[in-house]
């Protein structure tokens, strides 16, 4: 693959979202299990549901490594959609919740509280930016003919290096086919909170 000049910043995408949307999070949600807090175990909770939506992009990227099959090039196309998606339903999933949001501004000063606070922050910006910033690769949905350049391929190069340490001996079609059955059950529970439980429970979080 040709060298382009952006293929650093998006490993360095790779690894702040490996920090900001995995490793961080997982300390979160322990920490706020530990300590009992109620208002940061459900923001964090809902924060998983939702960004669970990366892990599916991450699955529906691998097959498009060398644009082999319609299957494969098909699941490579969502993904390109699905990564910008999680992108902005991430910091809305942080804000949305009124109840939530009022339970941590009454909660008293401690260092669980500033981290959370700091780290929601960092999250809405960086997703915002990202969101921005790849807009441009979209067009990589467009076409398999589009989704085989190098200026599509080179976003592929870390869900392949996740494939060859995690799932070495799976095809990618099969691992396309995890990512389509995770997109499916997440559309469903998308659908389920916008016509269903939205209009029950409006923007109330802890009555869930």
């Amino acid at each position: 693959m040709e060298e382009l000049w952006f293929r650093p910043l998006i490993w360095t995408d790779y690894r702040l979202a490996l920090l900001f949307n995995v490793i961080i999070p997982i300390v979160l949600i322990i920490w706020a299990l530990v300590k009992q807090n109620e208002a940061i175990s459900c923001l964090m909770m809902i924060y998983w549901r939702v960004a669970s939506l990366l892990i599916i992009t991450l699955y529906l990227m691998i097959p498009a490594w060398g644009n082999n099959t319609p299957f494969e090039i098909f699941c490579g196309k969502i993904s390109f959609i699905t990564a910008v998606s999680a992108q902005i339903l991430i910091p809305i999933s942080l804000w949305f919740w009124l109840d939530v949001n009022d339970e941590i501004k009454d909660l008293p000063p401690s260092l669980l509280k500033l981290t959370v606070t700091s780290w929601r922050w960092a999250v809405t910006i960086y997703g915002s930016l990202g969101a921005m910033i790849n807009a441009p690769f979209l067009s990589c949905s467009l076409s398999g003919e589009a989704l085989s350049k190098p200026f599509c391929q080179v976003w592929i190069e870390a869900p392949v290096g996740y494939w060859f340490i995690v799932h070495n001996d799976a095809t990618p079609g099969f691992l396309g086919f995890l990512g389509l059955l995770g997109l499916s059950i997440y559309l469903l529970y998308f659908a389920y909170f916008l016509f269903i439980r939205l209009g029950k429970q409006g923007r109330s979080a802890l009555e869930q």
